[in-house]
C-alpha cells in the first residue's frame, strides 16, 4: 500500500521495457505482452474503486521521496476523487486502445507498443503528481509517444497533422512552464522554502496582478490540450490522421489533461484571476459548443465529424466548470468521463468499419444495419449516450452542468442547450446515413459483423454507460470532497456558506434529504447533514437575496 500508485504508475512501463527484450520478428509474442501488461494495469487500477475514502483527507495513497533536492522538487505522489475517476479511465482505454490495435497494425509492431505503453504511463503520472515538476514532466513525456503514433502509424496527411499537434503542444506546454516559474519563486518569497509541492500553492495568497499573469500563463498551456476554441484547429487533423487506438486515447483520456489542469492548479492556486477571467471563458466555451457542433453538422469523413463533435462536447465541460458552483463541477467532472466513454466508443466504432473498407467517407457507407446489425446496436447506444439520452451516462453529466450554469446566468443556460439539440442532430445525421437506407455500395454488402475480440472493446463501455446512466451516485459520492476543496478557494460565498453551515447541528430535514448521495447536489436546502453547502449557495447568492 505505501507503494501502491507507483506500482500502477510503472506497470506499463514495465511493459514496454519487457518488449525492448522480444525480437522484433516476433509479433503475436509482442501482441501478447502489450495487451496483457495493459490488462494488468487496469487490474491492478481497480481497487482504487473501492480503496479511496470519499470521506477521508483530500488526497490519499501519499508517496513522497526526494528526487531534485537542490531545487525542491520531489517525487510526491498523491490522489483525490477526481484522479481516481481519471486514472481508472486511463487504465481502461489504454486496455481497449491496445486490445483494438491487434489486426490493425501490421508494421513496426514493436515500436507501435512501445509508444502505446510509454504514453500511458505518461497520463497516468499526470493525474497522480503532486509535485508540480514532476507534473510537468509527465506532461511532456505525453507528446512524444502521441508525435510518433500520428507521424508514423497515420494516415495520408500524418506528418502534418503530427508536426502541428506537436508545435501546438509545445508553445502551450512552455507558457505553463514560465506560470510554475512565478508561482515557484513568488512561494519562495513568502515561504522562504523552494517547493514545487501542489498542495502549498494550494494554500497560498497571492496578489491579484501575479495571479493574473500565472492564470494567462496555465490558460495557454491548458486550452491547447482541452482544446478550447481558437486553439482546438489541431485537433480535427491529429484525430484523422491518428490510428484508431491514438484516437481513442487521444479522445478519450489526453483532452482530459486540460480539464484536469484547470480543476486542480488553476482554480485553487489563482482563484481571484479565475473569476476575473470568467466572462472570457464563458465566451470561447459557448462560440466552441455552436461552433464545433454546426461544423460537425458539415463534415463528409467520419472521423472529423465525431472530432469536431469533441470540440463542442468540451466547451461544454468547460462552460459548466466556469459556473463555479459545485453542481456545474460536478457535472464538468463527470461529463469529462462520459465524454471519454462515448466518443472514445465512437473512434473504435469508425476504426472497426475503416478496417473493412478502408475509407472514412460517410457517403461510402449506407444500410450496414442490415449486414452488421451487432454493429449497427452499439453504434446506436454510443451515439445515444454522446446525445445524453435519459438512461445512459450522458444525461446525468448534461443535467448537471445545464443546472449549475443555469443557477450562474440564464443565457449561458440557453447556448449550452442549444449545443445538446445540435448534438443530437449531427449524431442522428451521421447514424441515419451509415446504418439505414439501401446498401447502394456493393462492397457493404459482404462485410463482417463484430468479432469477439472488437465486441470485448465495446463490453465496458456499453456496462459504464447504462451504469453510469441509471446509477451515477457512486461516482457524484467520490467527487465530494474534491468538489469542495476548489470550491471554498474559487468561490468565497460558499467559504462563507461552509462556515454558517458548519455553525449550527444538522437538522432532522438534512438528514433525511442527504441519504441519498445525489441529494447533496440537487436539493434546495442550503445546508447538507455534513455541513456541506448545497448547489444554490455556490451560486454567490444567500437564501435571503434569493
Amino acid at each position: 500500500m505505501n507503494h501502491y500508485l507507483s506500482i500502477i504508475l510503472f506497470t506499463p512501463l514495465a511493459g514496454a521495457l519487457l518488449l525492448l527484450l522480444v525480437p522484433k520478428q516476433n509479433e503475436n509474442a509482442i501482441r501478447w505482452i502489450a495487451n496483457i501488461t495493459a490488462l494488468a494495469g487496469f487490474g491492478i487500477s481497480v481497487p482504487l474503486w473501492f480503496w479511496y475514502n470519499p470521506q477521508g483527507s483530500d488526497f490519499q495513497f501519499i508517496e513522497r521521496a526526494p528526487w531534485i533536492p537542490s531545487v525542491g522538487a520531489e517525487y510526491f505522489l498523491g490522489i483525490d476523487g477526481l484522479s481516481t475517476l481519471l486514472i481508472l479511465l486511463t487504465t481502461m482505454m489504454g486496455f481497449i486502445a491496445i486490445l483494438s490495435s491487434w489486426n490493425a497494425i501490421t508494421e513496426r509492431v514493436k515500436e507501435y507498443y512501445i509508444f502505446l505503453l510509454v504514453l500511458q504511463t505518461g497520463m497516468l503520472g499526470a493525474f497522480m503528481s503532486l509535485d508540480f515538476l514532476l507534473f510537468f514532466l509527465f506532461w511532456e513525456v505525453m507528446l512524444v509517444p502521441m508525435y510518433f503514433l500520428i507521424g508514423i502509424w497515420g494516415s495520408a496527411n500524418r506528418l502534418y497533422s503530427a508536426i502541428k499537434f506537436f508545435l501546438y503542444t509545445l508553445v502551450g506546454s512552455v507558457l505553463m512552464l514560465l506560470g510554475i516559474l512565478a508561482l515557484y519563486f513568488y512561494a519562495h518569497s513568502v515561504t522562504g522554502v523552494y517547493t514545487f509541492d501542489v498542495t502549498q500553492f494550494h494554500k497560498l495568497q497571492i496578489p491579484f496582478n501575479l495571479q493574473w499573469w500565472i492564470f494567462l500563463a496555465f490558460f495557454f498551456g491548458f486550452a491547447v490540450k482541452v482544446p478550447m476554441f481558437p486553439f482546438h484547429t489541431w485537433l480535427p487533423d491529429a484525430h484523422t490522421d491518428a490510428p484508431t487506438a491514438g484516437s481513442v486515447i487521444l479522445a478519450a483520456v489526453m483532452l482530459k489533461m486540460g480539464t484536469y489542469g484547470f480543476l486542480r492548479f488553476s482554480l485553487p492556486i489563482v482563484p481571484e484571476a479565475t473569476r476575473y477571467f470568467v466572462p472570457m471563458i464563458v465566451v470561447l466555451s459557448i462560440i466552441g459548443i455552436v461552433y464545433g457542433a454546426l461544423v460537425a453538422l458539415a463534415q463528409k469523413d467520419w472521423k472529423r465529424l465525431v472530432a469536431y463533435s469533441s470540440v463542442s462536447h468540451m466547451a461544454m465541460v468547460m462552460l459548466g466548470m466556469f459556473a463555479l458552483n459545485p453542481v456545474g463541477i460536478t457535472g464538468s467532472i463527470i461529463q469529462q468521463l462520459n465524454h471519454g466513454i462515448s466518443t472514445g466508443g465512437l473512434f473504435l466504432l469508425v476504426g472497426v468499419v475503416y478496417e473493412r473498407r478502408h475509407t472514412r467517407e460517410i457517403s461510402e457507407y449506407g444500410g450496414l444495419s442490415k449486414v452488421m446489425p451487432v454493429y449497427a446496436a452499439i453504434f446506436l447506444v454510443m451515439t445515444m449516450s454522446s446525445i445524453g439520452l435519459p438512461t445512459l451516462n450522458g444525461f446525468i453529466g448534461e443535467l448537471l452542468i445545464l443546472q449549475g450554469v443555469f443557477v450562474a446566468n440564464k443565457t449561458w443556460a440557453a447556448f449550452a442547450g442549444s449545443g445538446v439539440v445540435l448534438g443530437a442532430a449531427y449524431m442522428l445525421y451521421l447514424y441515419q446515413r451509415t446504418m439505414f437506407g439501401k446498401i447502394e455500395n456493393p462492397k457493404n454488402e459482404h462485410l463482417s459483423d463484430l468479432s469477439h475480440r472488437e465486441f470485448a472493446t465495446f463490453a465496458p463501455l456499453l456496462i459504464l454507460a447504462v451504469w453510469m446512466g441509471i446509477y451515477p451516485a457512486p461516482f457524484l459520492r467520490r467527487l465530494e470532497t474534491s468538489v469542495q476543496h476548489i470550491m471554498m478557494r474559487v468561490n468565497p460565498q460558499y467559504a462563507a456558506k461552509y462556515a454558517e453551515c458548519n455553525t449550527a447541528p444538522p437538522t432532522a430535514e438534512m438528514v433525511a434529504a442527504s441519504t441519498n448521495p445525489a441529494a447533496r447536489f440537487l436539493s434546495t436546502m442550503p445546508c447538507d447533514v455534513n455541513g456541506n453547502p448545497l448547489p444554490a449557495a455556490g451560486s454567490g447568492q444567500t437564501p435571503e437575496r434569493r
